[in-house]
């Protein structure tokens, strides 16, 4: 019988290629380190206090020591040269004056397993196979007592070191410790270095192998949807294999009757990553299944208010997604405000170096003749550019894909204040004279000519005037002419180059008149749209004039959600639900743009 044990929890992600990570063929992993990938030669002392990757991968109850102040992990002459070398750290023992210093592991637990079918290997780095080498020993009273365990290095250099069952015990409070040779017959320029340390339950029964797993979403939506997950396996058709995954319903092709074939996992919620664990008798394996993402492409024209949670991440919203590793761009409470733009929602913070954040949205090209972005900029502090002239690029627009830039807004300390730049390519001289002042509110607008080869930014442009036409601060024409704008990125750079900054009020259009609260607002005298937020299903619609309006309702995805005919300067809005929408009114033939929040 297939028995199957289901934790169900929920989330989404794109259609990747993701990793799954088995223990090896015929075995159990019992206790893996690779050392993490220190920043410099750091004692054993020093390392076990640092933070991922610059430490041990084990924790408590996993204890490491080492002689003090001398046994060090070093990221010089990284292993190379067997199967599952990790190239990271490594521990390192040098023959010059370290006689008798060791390095040591407790707290390993075998005691489920057999002393036969235990095994442990190592990559091991020596200079020379004719001259003593490491004592390994272990211990299962706490050090009280040491029994050698005996190998034999197969070449000097990095080669991996297998110690066969029968020498590794069973039990509960396992140590290792490897002591620097004590004999005359090593040379002083001996160095000796281990790596990719593991101990495993060794079965020839065990003969299942995972293969690396694709997903796939079941829908890319708005919402919060489901991916499905399938690893390809060989080796099985036998024995009682029991699938427990964290979250989703095991499926597809059974080992227990099926030779080779594909398990899935379904019904994954978006956003959840997965282990997937398999157990056969003695043998386990395991898949770690990073969660891909199922986000829609954001439809023009874009609206970004950032009206998330205050502290969410921004890269966790639909919207948006993270496009590399580090601390998060946040959400913080508050608008920032500019003449003639009516912020809502909150806003968006961060600072020096972490996560870049992509937000997709339709591509335009040359047969949609433009592209405009603006946005509301506010550097909140500089304390931590220290360097006079430092700078950094903060917004980029990109081709859809997150790593595409094709234009580049810098930003330059100078003196106490700053100036910013505008580039297509990955550095620029070409910087405004304007210097802006640390707490100031700065419009930006972005804009590209297809037609004209021409990347163009405004900074703080009036809008009641502001036309594609309009003189901008700063020009560039692209080297190679960009055949695809899709996407705009907020970037986090160095910890000392990126100052802290303060971003609202996001829009992306093919026009500029597409940009929420631009001179079209203008347009209408008098235009008044009351109350806002709107709390009682009721929108007041007034003018100089008075007259019929026509008023259309967009969501922030683009999509009509309302079309009427008013003259009576009021709208029944009450089937619509909570959120920020886009209202277009035309009166007389003129037409302005507001945004409107639901609450």
């Amino acid at each position: 019988m297939w028995t199957i044990f289901i934790v169900k929890i929920m989330k989404k992600l794109y259609s990747l290629l993701f990793l799954a990570v088995a223990s090896m063929s015929f075995g159990q992993t019992i206790y893996s380190e690779n050392f993490g990938t220190p920043t410099g030669s750091t004692t054993v002392a020093n390392y076990v206090a640092g933070t991922s990757p610059a430490t041990f991968q084990n924790s408590a109850p996993i204890v490491y020591t080492g002689t003090t102040g001398a046994t060090s992990v070093r990221i010089t002459s990284p292993s190379s040269g067997y199967t599952g070398f990790s190239a990271g750290g490594n521990i390192f023992l040098s023959a010059t004056t370290n006689v008798g210093h060791f390095f040591q592991v407790d707290g390993i637990n075998t005691s489920a397993y057999s002393a036969a079918n235990l095994q442990m290997s190592f990559g091991y780095n020596t200079s020379s196979t004719t001259t003593a080498q490491l004592t390994v020993e272990q211990s299962t009273n706490g050090g009280t007592t040491w029994t050698p365990i005996t190998f034999t290095p197969t070449g000097s250099g990095w080669t991996l070191v297998t110690v066969t069952g029968g020498q590794i015990p069973s039990s509960s409070t396992l140590s290792l410790r490897f002591t620097q040779p004590s004999t005359a017959a090593v040379p002083l320029s001996a160095q000796f270095r281990i790596d990719d340390l593991k101990i495993y339950n060794y079965n020839a029964s065990c003969t299942l192998v995972l293969a690396s797993a694709t997903t796939a979403c079941d829908a890319i939506t708005s919402g919060i949807d489901t991916y499905t997950a399938t690893i390809p396996y060989t080796g099985a058709g036998s024995g009682s294999y029991v699938i427990t995954p964290s979250a989703g319903t095991v499926g597809g092709d059974n080992p227990n009757t099926v030779a080779a074939g594909n398990i899935t996992i379904s019904g994954i919620t978006e956003g959840t990553g997965i282990t997937v664990n398999i157990t056969n008798g003695v043998c386990s394996y395991s898949a770690t299944i990073t969660a891909p993402e199922c986000k829609p492409v954001n439809a023009l024209p874009f609206i970004e208010p950032f009206n998330y949670t205050v502290g969410s991440a921004l890269g966790a919203q639909q919207t948006w997604s993270n496009a590399n590793s580090g601390d998060d761009i946040s959400v913080v409470s508050g608008d920032l405000s500019y003449t003639g733009l009516t912020s809502s929602g909150n806003s968006i913070s961060f600072s020096g170096a972490g996560k870049e954040c992509h937000a997709p949205f339709t591509a335009t090209t040359a047969t949609d003749g433009t592209l405009f972005a603006s946005f509301l900029v506010n550097v909140t502090d500089y304390s931590n550019v220290t360097t006079d002239l430092t700078e950094a690029y903060f917004a980029v627009l990109t081709d859809g894909v997150a790593s595409n830039f094709k234009g580049r807004l810098f930003i330059k300390k100078n003196g106490s204040q700053y100036q910013l730049g505008l580039t297509s390519g990955t550095s620029t001289t070409n910087y405004d004279p304007t210097l802006f002042n640390v707490g100031d509110t700065v419009l930006v607008v972005l804009g590209y000519d297809f037609t004209a080869n021409s990347l163009k930014a405004w900074f703080n442009p009036n809008l009641a005037s502001l036309t594609a036409s309009s003189t901008p601060n700063l020009t560039d024409t692209p080297t190679t002419a960009i055949a695809t704008l899709g996407g705009f990125l907020l970037r986090q750079d160095q910890s000392t180059s990126t100052p802290s900054i303060t971003v609202d009020e996001l829009r992306i259009a093919t026009t500029i008149g597409g940009l929420l609260n631009t001179n079209e607002v203008a347009a209408i005298s008098g235009l008044k749209v009351y109350p806002n937020p709107v709390s009682n299903g009721v929108l007041h619609i007034e003018s100089d004039v008075n007259s019929e309006k026509n008023v259309a309702i967009y969501d922030v995805l683009g999509k009509q959600v309302l079309n009427a005919t008013t003259s009576q300067n009021m709208l029944n809005i009450s089937s619509l639900t909570a959120g920020v929408y886009m209202v277009q009114i035309t009166e007389e033939g003129k037409t302005a743009t507001k945004k409107l929040v639901i609450e």
